[in-house]
Parts: structure tokens; sequence; C-alpha cells
């Protein structure tokens, strides 16, 4: 149920975001918030992170429902005790979700959250990244706590 609520959440905060810059502003046009550091700037990203492999949309659309299938048809087998993974998928599902509809209506992501040292995101990037991040946080700790396990068993 956490998975769907937070898959629910970061897609709803993406495309409501989205939907303010898209009947907002112009594409191109920059507002500054903190400058220099951050500024809400109107980008239309016709590729990946970075613009990498431009106008290759429906690659973009398979790969986000392959992700999004494989998520779905292995979630159900995580325990449940392991809050942090699914606490992450439903970070990467939303924030997939959340560029996969601006694909599929657009052509293209819309990005806006423009720090001036790194390309301009969105809220759909943000909730991928910060879910893979959960995702290595929870492996890490995983692996440990079985190593843990392995050396306690040893002593005995």
């Amino acid at each position: 149920m956490r998975f769907i609520l937070i898959s629910w959440l970061a897609l709803v905060a993406d495309q409501v975001s989205k939907y303010i810059i898209y009947t907002n502003m112009m594409p191109g046009e920059s507002i500054p918030v903190f400058p220099p550091v951050f500024y809400i700037t109107y980008v239309l990203n016709p590729g990946a992170a970075f613009g990498m492999l431009a106008h290759r949309t429906n690659f973009f659309i398979l790969v986000s429902f392959l992700v999004i299938i494989g998520v779905m048809a292995g979630y159900r087998y995580l325990p449940r005790e392991r809050t942090w993974i699914h606490n992450a998928l439903g970070l990467v599902v939303g924030g997939a979700l959340g560029n996969l509809v601006d694909r599929i209506r657009l052509g293209r992501v819309v990005d806006f959250l423009d720090f001036r040292v790194w390309p301009v995101f969105n809220l759909a990037d943000t909730a991928i990244v910060i879910g893979a991040l959960l995702l290595i946080i929870d492996v890490w700790r995983s692996d440990k706590e079985g190593k843990k396990r392995m050396d306690t068993g040893a002593e005995e």
C-alpha cells in the first residue's frame, strides 16, 4: 500500500508542478528565485538526462513501460519489512510515470528546476534519483546486516 501511495504522490506532485510551469511560462523563460543559485526555467527536454539521446521518444516510452512493469511484477516478492526498498521503488515508479506522461502527451519532458551548475530537471527526475539512492542504501544495509549475521554465526 505504501508503494502505491508514494508512487501516486510522486506522480501527482510532478504533474501538478509541470502543469503550473506549462500554463504560466513560455519555453526558455527563466524566473530568478534565489539568484544566482536557483531559477525556475521552463525547458522542453526531448531526451533523457542532460538531453542525451534527444528525440528518441518511442525508445524512452518503451523503456519506461518496461521499468514500470518490471518493478510491478517483482514488487510482490519483496519482504514487507524492507520498507526502504518499498519507498525507493515507489519513488522510481512515480517518477518514471511522471516523465512517461509528458513523453506521451508532449513528445518531450517539461523540466524547470535550474541550479545553473546542473542541467535543468523536474520533480520526476528528483523522485527517480532519490529512489535510486534509497535502493543503494537498502542494498548496502542488507549486505552489512548479512555479513554481521554471518560473522555472529561463525563465532558460535
